[in-house]
């Protein structure tokens, strides 16, 4: 369940895709008037959904199903993953119409509006928090001991600052939800007749879990909204069953009544869990806004990144890291410089050598995350960071391709440096997986591979965030059925089933680290300046 639609696969025995359905809420559910899959509020900054739209979008993408004559009775296992951050707030209602719903009648006729007390709910679009996530930090003793119990940083989106705005404006609400779920724990609570709980990846990003303990943080529930432990409940490992699918779902789609419903995660962590890498892979997506996704075995303290607790290691630590100047850089360089002709910006990329003859440039064109710095700095190979010339740089680079690569170049660095931050350790094993838009892009690719210095792949299987719940529910079984001695690893477990879906598409260039390595402090020098003007 991601922002824009719900979408259901079946996976047989040997993980590959036996049928799919979706749903798509702007064209197949126009009368929540959604764009992209959410509504604009009234004020700036807000974003919401009706969490009925859900509940419709379900039945409709079984019935899809059911049209497809897929036999829903062969189903062992279901799991989720879903838009992280968002809220759904259970009236006492609501609760009783889940636990008593009559398979003749379609489930929005019965988890309706009467379900929920907060009708237009808060999603991860939604950043009109700053006043709460202030109030938080403050509460518990500042921002960086926020990061160090939570993992981050009190960020606008998330759930915690969001459940205190409901508070705070809707006291009445708040006061009557008997149950606050995540989109992934509510996806999983429809299946199971009753509310499920939250997994301890999703709930690692909500402001509110000492990531660590696996716990509800005290201090932090205290910091957001009263008596809110009651309306969570306790946190689960994401391998947890839950208990049977309803009973609706066996008399209406006819499900096995021994189909088990397993705790649902947010769409990072599932994506993660989809990619089957271990420690030594970097996940880097290259969209819209940049993002790395990473296993780590101990929380790094950054105030600017996000760290989750594993969704299938459950002694280690994922980091996630957003950038705001990705694609939408890459292609005004390209508008600009090569008439944004695509086959031409490589050719271009392609022409000059690695290291761009100590031509070097950082392109802030939006103000960035990490580091909190916003504008353009060019630097040729002569320019000193002691000099006069370090601030202001140069205006423009003498040829088309030395300023494409600068970009390129510029922009992994970055990357790169901050995942070293993070605790990202790079060696002789390192990997890194590339999705999202630009990742079909070889030229920007082998660029990957040399500044990071490790082999570039691409997966086959492009909604790991998908498979990844296909997967997780597959391997919470096989715990569940085996004795614990002789348990394969997730990992292990899951490739034993299916070929790893992973091509390799390019290898570092043997003297990219040398390279590199000195670029890579000559970057951290150009940024700083940018961040301190």
């Amino acid at each position: 369940l991601p922002t824009f639609q719900l979408k259901a696969i079946l996976l047989g025995s040997d993980l590959s895709v036996v049928a799919s359905a979706e749903v798509k809420f702007d064209s197949d559910l126009p009368e929540f008037r959604t764009t992209g899959g959410a509504n604009a509020g009234p004020n700036k900054f807000e974003f919401f959904v009706q969490p009925v739209m859900w509940v419709k979008a379900m039945d409709i993408v079984l019935d899809r199903l059911v049209m497809q004559e897929v036999d829903l009775g062969t189903v062992v296992a279901i799991s989720g993953s879903a838009q992280q951050h968002g809220s759904v707030y259970w009236s006492k209602h609501g609760i009783a119409a889940l636990q008593s719903l009559d398979s003749n009648k379609f489930l929005h006729a019965q988890v309706d509006d009467s379900a929920f007390v907060v009708n237009r709910t808060p999603i991860w679009m939604d950043a009109s928090t700053s006043k709460q996530c202030l109030e938080m930090e403050t509460a518990i003793g500042g921002m960086s001991k926020m990061v160090e119990l939570t993992g981050s940083k009190c960020y606008e989106r998330f759930t915690g600052p969001q459940i205190r705005k409901i508070y705070q404006q809707r006291t009445h609400a708040y006061e009557d939800a008997k149950h606050i779920s995540l989109v992934s724990s509510f996806l999983a609570s429809l299946f199971l007749g009753q509310v499920a709980p939250i997994d301890y990846a999703d709930g690692s990003g909500m402001n509110l879990l000492d990531i660590r303990k696996k716990k509800w943080s005290k201090a932090c529930l205290n910091a957001c909204a009263p008596d809110l432990e009651e309306r969570l409940g306790k946190p689960v490992s994401g391998f947890t069953i839950l208990g049977k699918v309803s009973d609706y779902f066996v008399q209406r789609f006819c499900f096995s009544e021994t189909c088990k419903v397993i705790a649902c995660t947010g769409d990072n962590p599932s994506a993660l869990a989809g990619m089957i890498v271990d420690q030594n892979w970097l996940s880097v997506s290259l969209g819209t806004s940049d993002t790395l996704m990473m296993s780590l075995l101990e929380p790094p303290n950054l105030e600017q990144g996000h760290v989750l607790c594993h969704p299938t290691e459950i002694e280690q630590y994922m980091g996630l890291l957003c950038f705001r100047n990705g694609s939408l850089v890459r292609e005004a360089m390209n508008k600009l410089e090569a008439d944004g002709n695509w086959e031409k910006f490589n050719e271009l990329l392609d022409s000059t050598p690695r290291g761009n003859f100590g031509n070097m440039a950082v392109h802030f064109d939006e103000m960035e995350i990490i580091p909190k710095a916003k504008g353009t700095l060019r630097w040729n190979k002569d320019i000193d960071i002691n000099s006069e010339d370090a601030k202001k740089g140069i205006i423009k680079f003498s040829s088309p391709q030395i300023e494409i690569r600068a970009l390129i170049e510029g922009q992994m660095l970055h990357h790169r440096a901050i995942a070293e931050d993070m605790g990202f350790l790079f060696g002789s094993e390192s990997k890194i997986l590339a999705t999202g838009g630009a990742s079909v892009n070889k030229s920007i690719l082998q660029v990957i591979a040399d500044v990071f210095n490790a082999p570039v792949y691409q997966q086959t299987e492009s909604e790991a965030a998908l498979v990844g719940a296909a997967y997780r529910a597959a391997y919470a079984l096989y715990i569940n059925n085996n004795d614990t001695k002789d348990i394969k690893s997730y990992r292990d477990y899951i490739l034993s089933l299916t070929p790893n879906l992973l091509n390799l598409v390019c290898e570092p260039n043997k003297d990219s680290e040398s390279i590199y390595v000195p670029m890579l402090q000559r970057y951290r020098d150009m940024a700083s300046i940018l961040e301190s003007q």
